[in-house]
């Protein structure tokens, strides 16, 4: 039988990434944890550490071992709480993150409501790249994150955490006032192969969603300006200096450029919630509840591009 303390032992060093990081936590010396360390590989049966002279990190066996103590800390205290019978919504705290285009409309929607239902809960808001933000989700960091997936750069959702699909949210093209382009009823990614573009840097590797399809399409596009901020990407093509693919969030309020709907398929982004299944915080189920319920609304009347 594995010790609950020494499973939350290997999460804080997960965590923190060091037995000093998780001795300070812990309120234990760095000489206790790594007994522990070594208790727990007793029990285990198998190396979960790696010792070098200045440094340590978990092996395979070790970082899997630390996500199901997350598991077990998680259920350990949904128990406790379920004890006391005091497990409510409107206390305690609820830590969110969300990507930029996401603190637009959808984001404040949902907190608004919840907000006015539960305003006792603190709220605690992390604004990133869904890329950046998992890990803190997955180790316990973070309670709920808002998260997309371009349908042209799937990623594999982490071990322990769960994606609710909220909607599918369509990269429009965005042209300058009077540009051609914005005439037509009908335009594809390759009618714009020889305009300068303002794209994005992409996520975790340096080829963004408008060069990808625009490879499906056959041409390479001439890149004038990368920018991951839609209102500096917005300006510059409001300024004639280029054209751009913008996801529908994030174009609300616009003016001076031309919206068109690309006839090109996969250009769309899948738009969702990710938790942690045994996280015991009240809050953060209710707060889902109420993100669903914005995302339906934003579907129906934000933008006859979401519907």
């Amino acid at each position: 039988m594995l010790s609950s303390n020494r499973l939350r032992v290997i999460l804080e060093v997960f965590r923190t990434g060091s037995i000093a990081g998780a001795a300070r936590n812990l309120k234990l010396s760095p000489s206790a944890v790594s007994h522990q360390l070594t208790r727990l590989e007793d029990e285990a049966g198998v190396g979960l550490v790696e010792r070098g002279a200045q440094s340590l990190r978990l092996t395979e066996a070790g970082r899997r071992l630390a996500i199901r103590a997350q598991e077990v800390m998680d259920i350990l205290e949904t128990a406790e709480k379920d004890l006391l019978a005091q497990a409510r919504v409107d206390a305690g705290q609820l830590r969110i993150g969300f990507f930029a285009s996401a603190g637009y409309r959808l984001l404040p929607l949902a907190l608004s409501r919840f907000a006015a239902r539960y305003p006792a809960v603190a709220l605690d808001l992390v604004e990133g790249q869904p890329y950046e933000l998992l890990q803190d989700l997955e180790r316990g960091a973070l309670d709920v994150l808002v998260v997309f997936e371009h349908a042209l750069d799937p990623w594999k959702c982490p071990e322990g955490v769960e994606v609710l699909p909220l909607f599918e949210e369509p990269q429009l093209l965005v042209v300058p006032g009077g540009h051609p382009a914005g005439m037509r009823p009908k335009v594809r990614l390759a009618d714009l192969k020889d305009e300068p573009w303002i794209t994005t840097f992409g996520a975790e590797h340096p080829v963004s969603t408008l060069e990808r399809a625009a490879a499906i399409e056959g041409f390479t596009p001439q890149i004038r300006c990368r920018s991951d901020h839609y209102e500096v990407t917005i300006g510059l093509v409001r300024a004639g200096l280029g054209v751009a693919l913008v996801p529908s969030l994030g174009l609300q309020g616009v003016t001076g450029v031309q919206i068109r709907r690309l006839q090109t398929p996969h250009l769309f982004r899948r738009i969702g919630v990710a938790q942690r299944p045994t996280n015991p915080n009240p809050a953060s189920r209710s707060f889902v509840a109420y993100l669903r319920t914005a995302a339906a609304q934003l579907r129906t009347s934000m933008d006859p591009a979401l519907r």
